[in-house]
């Protein structure tokens, strides 16, 4: 489920740059409304401002809520762990090696 959200999340992010890179500047709309470039303009003098902005609105809502549902999925997940289902092993302590016993060291004669 995670992934699926992540995978949304991503194009989401894509669509909201395609989107935004196709808006035109405030700066664009003064020679616009005067008839120069209009026929440039993908959807008319006027008609490209709400519905980009009803577009970019709605990806960024989409957005934000699959970035809530990621942040909450990844806090609240079941950790895993290898020590499921085993009992804890209580450790036992070692007695310290002993060195070997020496043999005593004839004397000089």
């Amino acid at each position: 489920m995670a992934t699926l959200i992540a995978i949304l999340h991503v194009l989401i992010c894509l669509f909201i740059i395609g989107v935004v890179l196709l808006q035109s500047g405030k700066g664009a709309e003064m020679g616009a409304s005067f008839g120069g470039g209009g026929s440039q303009s993908v959807f008319g003098a006027s008609g490209g401002g709400n519905f980009m902005t009803r577009l970019t609105t709605s990806a960024a809502v989409i957005f934000m809520l699959t970035s809530l549902t990621l942040a909450y999925m990844s806090g609240h997940a079941p950790g895993s762990s290898i020590m499921t289902g085993k009992a804890a092993q209580k450790s036992v302590p070692v007695a310290p090696q002993q060195a070997p016993a020496q043999a005593p060291v004839p004397a000089n004669k």
